[in-house]
């Protein structure tokens, strides 16, 4: 890639990307049945609690559960894969809210550019990547055909609690685990964008309201997905104290 190929202006740029094949249409399978195997899933959940006028699914959060732990991992895996992408396209998602430092090539500490990031392979930057973000608690949901959906318009920056972990979400993601039903897309408000289920396919885009969004019913069969945020790291974290 050119060294200033980062910052070449795109046209119709509006954030949102999909990276198909991120997991094969096999492990996809595999996680809906183990998903309608359990008898664990609730009702879906909004920010205002379970109100299934505004969001109507079956939900599993996975995160924290010793027997999906394996699941967990496969599919941190496979959004990181996306994300070293996502911020090849977008470099200053990552060095615009923070002034970061790395050492160069004869280990002197520099501003990193956008220009330095797209020159790093991925095992340089991963590490970059991993001290400033971390991934969020993975839910799968079900979507019931002809009945369920996520039809509010809604964003997923908000203030919440008093750690305000939800105002440390950067990006959204959801990967898709089937397809073969009509409609059940996911639909940007501003971008006037719709984006169509296909199995195995990762999609990623900022958390904010410039990317209100919302579910679409499921027809003619039901849709599942998996879905979190990648999140900054705490300022303890990056900055250190209490």
């Amino acid at each position: 890639m050119p060294a200033d190929a980062a910052l070449q202006p795109a046209a119709g740029l509006d954030f949102i990307e999909v990276y198909p094949d991120m997991l094969g249409r096999d492990e996809c399978a595999r996680l809906v049945a183990r998903l309608e195997a359990s008898a664990d899933t609730v009702p879906g959940r909004v920010g205002g609690g379970v109100l299934p006028e505004l969001k109507d699914s079956r939900d599993l959060t996975i995160s924290g559960r010793p027997d999906w732990r394996e699941d967990e991992a496969l599919l941190n895996r496979a959004v990181f894969r996306g994300v070293l992408a996502y911020l090849r396209r977008y470099p200053h998602a990552l060095i615009a809210p923070l002034m970061l430092e790395t050492p160069d090539a004869e280990g002197r500490r520099r501003r990193l550019t956008a220009e330095r990031l797209a020159d790093m392979d991925d095992e340089t930057l991963a590490p970059i990547v991993a001290t400033v973000l971390r991934p969020g608690s993975i839910n799968l949901q079900r979507y019931a055909a002809d009945r369920g959906g996520y039809p509010y318009w809604h964003c997923e920056l908000y203030p919440r609690d008093a750690r305000a972990e939800t105002l440390h979400r950067h990006l959204l993601w959801t990967l898709y685990l089937n397809d073969g039903f009509a409609a059940g897309e996911t639909e940007f408000l501003y971008q006037r964008r719709k984006i169509a289920p296909r199995a195995g396919s990762l999609l990623i885009a900022p958390a904010a309201f410039t990317h209100t969004h919302r579910g679409n019913r499921p027809q003619g069969g039901d849709k599942v997905i998996a879905t979190s945020w990648i999140l900054f790291q705490r300022a303890e974290q990056l900055f250190g104290g209490g």
